[in-house]
């Protein structure tokens, strides 16, 4: 992995970057450990008393879209609203509508210089609008996204094919 200058291990294993409303973008290959040291700083966050949310971006939006549906959005933003630090992991698998890309954008839209954000993504960012199929919405999302960032790069092999039992047998 490839650490920013202006962030460090400790920066991280402190979460010191949520107090300052950063955020933190996990990019690189399958397997490469993004969603671990994800999951790690969540995990920090917490013991430190910070309120931690953390999602699949697939389960988000589709949640995102199920309290739509039900008129329960308002209440569903709240949660959200409350959240110190937000990570959405797998950020780009799976492509969604319309209307999950606007609900995305809402979210990211909130948690703007009022909490951080963690994204885990194996697509760079000219491959976004391939998630978002509009070029202002993506525009928009990657605007406030990267305003306040440090992106992290990981690059190798994937360590779960690296150590899969298949390769012994």
């Amino acid at each position: 992995m490839q650490m920013p200058p202006a962030l460090d291990i400790e920066q991280l294993k402190a979460a010191s970057f949520v107090d300052k409303k950063e955020n933190l973008i996990l990019y690189g290959l399958v397997g490469t450990g993004k969603s671990h040291l994800a999951t790690a700083i969540g995990v920090a966050a917490c013991s430190s008393g910070k309120r931690v949310r953390f999602f699949r971006t697939a389960s988000l939006v589709n949640q995102l879209s199920e309290s739509k549906a039900k008129g329960e959005l308002k209440r569903f933003m709240k949660l959200i609203e409350k959240t110190d630090l937000l990570i959405c992991d797998e950020w780009g698998y799976i492509p969604f509508e319309k209307e999950g890309s606007q609900l995305l954008f809402q979210v990211i839209s909130e948690c703007y210089e009022r909490r951080s954000v963690i994204i885990t993504t194996n697509l760079e960012f000219s491959k976004w609008n391939g998630i978002f199929y509009d070029e202002k919405l993506t525009s928009a999302i990657i605007d406030r996204l990267v305003h306040h960032s440090h992106l992290l790069v990981y690059t190798g092999p994937s360590h779960r094919l690296t150590h899969s039992t298949m390769k012994s047998q």
